[in-house]
């Protein structure tokens, strides 16, 4: 199974691979590293349905050099690498859903590859998959094998949250379990910092209380009545946040707007927000 990757990893490199953007955290060890800024593209995902390649030239043109996929929309991985490497963009992460890992995570591992991706990220839960705290412990169970599989291909593993995983269940918190019965060596965060302070949650304490654990983020805002909104026009204290992105281990922030109505203006204005979150940080 290794040489085969070893093979796919060679194919990959027939298309462009290159290790781009395999990022450290953000003030590592006193150096202070580029945070790569990317876009979910869950966020452009009517675009994308209609065509792929104008809309990673849009997000090109919007000065991104960062992607996270959801979905390869009817591409093989070695198609969409072409297309991502002609716009100067990578994909250092990836949403999988959770049946698709079940299935085979061999076969996930080995598009991952070709793709250039760094982390595996399982996305969400659908409701039949989170009825019990059981099913959260064996969430977890199953987390940590996908994880070493991940880290045997030297890639890495995280969980992307929304609000329900905050909200206590059959008297414990969903979060709490993932966070508890994961090996916190292998199995990283996603973030979402607009679902996680809709529960209620304060992202820097989760930060300060986990430390290491929360390489990605999504970078998404919050406007006065609860919805989503452009990043930077909302309520969310992102300069607050940023400050401790070091003691979190960022390496990648993905801007996110889930029913976006314009796509370009989100796109410009996340970058250029994130931007200065991220100076404001750094002369702190």
């Amino acid at each position: 199974m290794n040489n085969r990757r070893t093979f796919l990893g060679l194919i990959a490199a027939g298309v462009g691979l290159r290790l781009a953007n395999l990022s450290l955290p953000v003030f590592a060890g006193g150096d202070r590293a580029q945070i790569g800024i990317g876009v979910q593209l869950y966020t452009l995902r009517q675009l994308m349905a209609k065509n792929v390649p104008d809309t990673l030239q849009l997000v090109a043109d919007a000065g991104y050099s960062e992607v996270q996929l959801s979905g390869y929309y009817d591409h093989s991985p070695a198609d969409l690498r072409r297309l991502m490497d002609g716009e100067g963009l990578s994909a250092p992460a990836a949403h999988i859903p959770h049946d698709a890992l079940d299935k085979d995570i061999d076969a996930v591992l080995d598009a991952a590859l070709v793709l250039g991706h760094r982390y595996i990220v399982l996305p969400y839960l659908f409701e039949d998959q989170r009825t019990s705290i059981d099913d959260y412990k064996r969430l977890a169970e199953k987390m940590n094998g996908w994880a070493a599989a991940c880290k045997q291909a030297g890639m890495r593993f995280a969980y992307h949250n929304h609000d329900f995983e905050f909200m206590p269940l059959e008297g414990e918190v969903p979060y709490d379990i993932i966070l508890r019965q994961t090996d916190p060596e292998s199995v990283f965060l996603e973030l979402d910092l607009y679902w996680a302070t809709k529960a209620g949650q304060d992202p820097v304490t989760l930060f300060e209380n986990n430390p290491g654990r929360f390489p990605l983020w999504h970078v998404k805002d919050m406007a006065a009545d609860g919805s989503i909104t452009d990043v930077g026009d909302g309520v969310i204290d992102f300069p607050r946040i940023f400050s401790v992105a070091e003691q979190a281990g960022l390496e990648h922030a993905f801007i996110e707007h889930d029913n976006t109505t314009h796509p370009q203006a989100t796109l410009r204005k996340g970058l250029a927000a994130t931007q200065r979150f991220i100076a404001c940080a750094r002369h702190e």
